[in-house]
C-alpha cells in the first residue's frame, strides 16, 4: 500500500476544476477523512458538508471516482486500491462551492410530489391503529427509510436528460404516503406524479437502487406509483 493518496477535488463553482493534493494513507481511512484532512491540513478554504460521520444523516454525500456515495461509509481501500481518489459534488445539482451543492431543487421536488403527509384525523382523536401485516404497510415499510441524502437522484440519468423530471427519492416518498391509510390526499398526489416529468418518465435502468446507501429500491416504488396512476385515471379518480 503506497504512503500517500494523490486525491483531485473539484474546487470552485459549476465552471471550476480539479485541484490535486497528497494526502496521507491510513488504514481504515474513509473518504471524508480524506476531505477533512484536506480542510485542516492543506486548504481551510474547501467547502464541504458532514454532520454525524456515522452514516445516518446522509449529508456529507459526494461523488468519488465517478460515482455518488456517503463519504463517511466510504473506504478509500474499497474505491482506490491504486492511490488515486477524485471526489467531486454531487451530480444533477448546482454547485455552490467546491464540494457543496443547492440541494433545494431537491426537495422542492418532494413538495411538487406531494411528499408532505395530510392528516384525516386530529389530536383529539384515538391513534390510528395501523397493522402491519397489510399489503400496503408493507409497501410503505419497504421504501420509508429514505433519508433524502441525494445519491439517487445524482445518480439518476433521467433527471440529467429531464430537469423536470421529480427524481427517485420525491417519487418514492409520494409511493410510501399513498400506502398510508392514515394520508387523505391520495388523489391530489396521484395527479401529482402522473404527468411527464413524474412516475411515467422513470426508464427504469435501476441506477438509484444500485447507488442508494439504504439498500430501497425507488424503482419498485415508481412502478408501484404507475399501477396506481392507471388504476385511478381508469376510475375516474384523476
Amino acid at each position: 500500500m503506497a504512503a500517500t493518496l494523490q486525491v483531485r477535488v473539484w474546487r470552485g463553482g459549476a465552471e471550476g476544476a480539479f485541484r490535486g493534493y497528497e494526502v496521507p494513507r491510513r488504514e481504515s481511512q474513509t473518504v471524508l477523512d480524506v476531505v477533512t484532512y484536506i480542510q485542516r491540513r492543506l486548504d481551510p478554504a474547501l467547502a464541504y458538508r458532514f454532520a454525524c460521520r456515522v452514516g445516518m444523516c446522509g449529508s456529507c454525500a459526494m461523488t468519488v471516482n465517478g460515482k455518488a456515495r456517503w463519504t463517511c461509509r466510504t473506504h478509500v481501500s474499497k474505491v482506490a486500491a491504486d492511490g488515486v481518489l477524485e471526489i467531486a459534488p454531487l451530480a444533477n445539482l448546482p454547485v455552490i462551492r467546491d464540494l457543496v451543492t443547492d440541494m433545494r431543487e431537491f426537495f422542492d421536488k418532494w413538495a411538487r410530489a406531494k411528499g408532505e403527509f395530510v392528516p384525516t384525523a386530529t389530536r383529539r382523536d384515538p391513534p390510528a391503529a395501523v397493522r402491519p401485516a397489510t399489503a400496503a404497510r408493507r409497501a410503505a415499510d419497504a421504501a420509508i427509510e429514505c433519508i433524502g441524502c441525494g445519491v439517487c437522484y445524482a445518480s439518476c440519468d433521467v433527471v440529467a436528460w429531464n430537469r423536470d423530471y421529480l427524481g427517485p427519492a420525491a417519487l418514492n416518498r409520494a409511493w410510501t404516503l399513498v400506502n398510508d391509510v392514515r394520508d387523505g390526499a391520495l388523489a391530489a398526489r396521484l395527479a401529482a406524479v402522473a404527468g411527464d416529468a413524474g412516475c411515467h418518465a422513470c426508464h427504469t435502468q435501476m441506477g438509484c437502487a444500485e447507488r442508494c446507501p439504504k439498500q430501497l429500491v425507488p424503482t419498485a416504488s415508481i412502478a408501484g406509483l404507475k399501477r396506481a396512476v392507471g388504476r385511478a385515471v381508469l376510475r375516474g379518480e384523476i
